[in-house]
């Protein structure tokens, strides 16, 4: 189905292709829609669309993606198409994440900042339940030096 949504919306949309633009163009995205930079890892992405008339964006990957948040201990799953509508401090309709909780991998479909003053993220799930966390939890990971965390081999 999400292909179907990146197929109806490739029209008049940026499309970025390449690791490193791809990389780029999504911390572009995050700052632009005042999100935390940290919120999607960056490796690995193949390709990133945004059509700004309709909101709507995709993330293309080779293969799924599990990364961890360390400061709120959660594993989330990326699958190899990510797609959302996008505004301000919001994501909705997602698709292609997943948080494991105990031991069930729960879909997310809406990630959003209701008031940027609590520092709170809220991440909402289809049935209507949704976890708040500090914003801080997914700021971008910086290794020791301040620089952006590398990937390996590089």
């Amino acid at each position: 189905m999400s292909s179907q949504l990146v197929a109806n919306h490739r029209e008049n949309a940026e499309i970025y292709n390449g690791d490193a633009l791809c990389e780029q163009k999504t911390l572009q995205l995050l700052d632009e829609i005042s999100l935390p930079k940290g919120l999607i890892p960056l490796d690995e992405i193949v390709e990133v669309g945004y059509n700004r008339n309709s909101g709507f964006v995709w993330m293309k990957r080779n293969k799924k993606k599990e990364h961890r948040f360390r400061r709120i201990g959660r594993q989330v799953s990326y699958d190899t198409e990510v797609t959302a509508f996008v505004e301000n401090r919001r994501m909705k309709r997602l698709t292609g994440v997943k948080s494991k909780e105990l031991l069930f991998w729960v879909s997310i479909s809406d990630i959003y900042i209701d008031d940027p003053d609590s520092g709170k993220i809220t991440f909402g799930n289809p049935t209507g339940i949704s976890r708040s966390f500090p914003v801080s939890a997914f700021d971008l990971e910086v290794e020791g030096d301040g620089q952006k965390k590398k990937k390996e081999g590089e």
